[in-house]
């Protein structure tokens, strides 16, 4: 099965382009072939429209919380809401943010799904420093658009799956909260290139096996490309494909997703098999 792994940004450029691990998984073993640059978003719509079969994981919030959605009047079904949201346009849809904010009681503003709050994750409402709100406005609607199957939201017999990655907790499984990408240069520390070299010796040990099922063949002559980039960008585009890998993995008990989740607003990302034991 052909597997990716997409770090998203809402601006594309080549100075900061979406990156996307290319892999292959056959049985357990899960072999990366490249890592592909998308300057902008006709190569990434492109991407989307590629003739499947196919599983990706893309780390963007694909819903919106319930609280917000109830609140505003939009759609309760998510491809409604992600339409009405597409209709909006990008300055309209932020400036509905925006104010809706504003208006709401300090500890009330930003509303959280609970995929994030188990998950540690920001708000797919927050617009600025880590601005996820653009991401999901930008990524949402073109998956909508693509016709893909989007997992659990719209669920269809398309070969092209996605789901809703989240690199950090793969990450935080070996190094914790530290630290290890920065897109500002003054704080591409030494420490952070020393946790992302602990993350893919983690990767390619043993233990990615005892946590996710699946083991990892990734070249030495291609190594660097994921520990040597200081902004972690292609380093999250390869944890996004080890969870796209588990997702596959678990497509005869419904993906990994429980069967009690809210496919509209209430995403769920599952670290790994044992932690999805426990929830």
């Amino acid at each position: 099965m052909n597997i990716f792994g997409i770090d998203f940004t809402s601006a594309p450029s080549r100075k900061k382009p979406i990156t996307c691990a290319a892999c292959d998984l056959q049985e357990r073993l899960l072999t990366v072939n490249d890592c592909l640059k998308f300057p902008n978003f006709d190569e990434f719509d492109a991407f989307l429209h590629s003739d499947g079969p196919w599983v990706a994981a893309l780390d963007f919030p694909f819903g919106q919380p319930r609280k917000l959605v109830s609140n505003l009047g939009w759609p309760q079904t998510w491809e409604g809401y992600v339409q009405a949201v597409s209709s909006l346009g990008k300055t309209l849809f932020e400036n509905t943010l925006t104010r809706y904010q504003s208006s709401r009681s300090a500890g009330d503003k930003q509303h959280l799904r609970v995929t994030d709050a188990q998950a540690g994750a920001r708000s797919p409402m927050m617009l600025h420093r880590v601005p996820v709100g653009k991401m999901f406005f930008q990524g949402a609607t073109r998956l909508l658009a693509s016709n893909v199957s989007v997992l659990p939201c719209c669920p269809t017999s398309d070969s092209r799956i996605v789901v809703e990655g989240y690199p950090a907790l793969v990450a935080r499984r070996w190094i914790g909260k530290r630290s290890y990408k920065s897109d500002e240069q003054s704080k591409q520390t030494a420490d952070k290139l020393i946790a992302r070299q602990h993350i893919i010796c983690k990767l390619r040990s043993p233990e990615l096996l005892f946590n996710y099922g699946i083991t990892l063949e990734l070249p030495d002559d291609s190594t660097d490309i994921f520990i040597q980039d200081p902004t972690g960008d292609s380093l999250d585009a390869l944890l996004c494909a080890i969870q796209a890998a588990w997702v596959y993995s678990q497509r005869d008990h419904n993906f990994g997703i429980p069967l009690n989740c809210n496919k509209d607003c209430l995403l769920y990302t599952s670290p790994s098999p044992r932690d999805r034991q426990k929830s």
